[in-house]
């Protein structure tokens, strides 16, 4: 086993001390606030309210079931958006001077997709179609409210995608054409698998925020786990499903959050 150098030595002491540092304060801290909130005046109004057991016990299998929906939403939404993104992002990239105006169409779309807030897109879309009389099924705000969704999300994953297309030296592009690739077989072959590889875990943060978003379309209509906490509260004139609808948010965006995170580590190691 090779010996340590001095530097290596006192770098590891370094790290030592600041992870045992880092362990107290934070043990300190959670022990303040254990200790501390429930000497607060009203902590026993907001215990019953918000961390009732026996309203919890009687409530998550219900969320658990209507997060089904939100699964499902998610999951077909997901594929749309990814779809689009890629085209509309290679859309923005086009440099024939004969696709300016689906390149201009492309600008457009992530303009104005990106700069409307989720929810108004909501419910423009899923109360304005519907209002148009069409005939069952495609009245439904589950097809509408999807829609709205797509359409936000893939002006963003577009924004992305293009990011790390730009980010591809234009030397590789020129080196593609030198060989007799055509543009298009330019960025399908040398481009874009480098550009998606890149974009990977950016993407990931969006598809998470997207599972979170899906809870908007209570508001038109669609019965996902949100509106179902909602029924709770009003029936049993308690917060605490609320509190189990996070707690399900949260065992599903955590550890997608932390392996994007791991990604990012990853890339960032790769290319140093």
């Amino acid at each position: 086993m090779p010996q340590q150098t001095r530097r290596q030595i006192f770098e590891a002491r370094q790290r030592k001390r600041a992870n045992t540092i880092a362990a107290i304060s934070t043990i300190a801290v959670f022990a303040a606030i254990i200790l501390l909130i429930p000497l607060t005046p009203g902590w026993e109004n907001v215990k019953r309210s918000f961390f009732n057991g026996a309203v919890f016990a009687k409530t998550f299998p219900g969320l658990l079931e209507a997060f089904v929906m939100d699964v499902a939403i998610f999951l077909w939404c997901a594929p749309l958006i990814a779809a689009l993104g890629l085209a509309v992002a290679i859309a923005r990239d086009l440099r024939n001077p004969a696709l300016y105006p689906l390149r201009l169409f492309a600008i457009a779309y992530t303009d104005i997709f990106r700069g409307l807030p989720v929810i108004l897109v909501i419910y423009l879309i899923g109360f304005g179609i519907p209002g148009l009389g069409l005939p069952r099924p495609w009245n439904s705000p589950y097809i509408w409210g999807s829609l709205a969704l797509v359409l936000v999300y893939s002006a963003y994953v577009a924004e992305v995608i293009r990011s790390g297309i730009e980010s591809i030296h234009d030397s590789q592009r020129n080196a593609a054409l030198s060989l007799g690739l055509s543009g298009g077989d330019a960025m399908r072959f040398v481009i874009l698998p480098q550009a998606v590889r890149r974009v990977v875990p950016a993407n990931m943060n969006l598809f998470i925020a997207l599972q979170k978003d899906v809870a908007l379309l209570s508001f038109i209509g669609p019965v996902e786990i949100f509106r179902q906490a909602g029924v709770y509260k009003s029936l049993m004139a308690n917060f605490t499903p609320y509190v189990g609808a996070a707690l399900i948010f949260l065992a599903l965006t955590i550890p997608a959050t932390r392996y994007a995170d791991y990604l990012m580590n990853k890339q960032s190691k790769a290319r140093s």
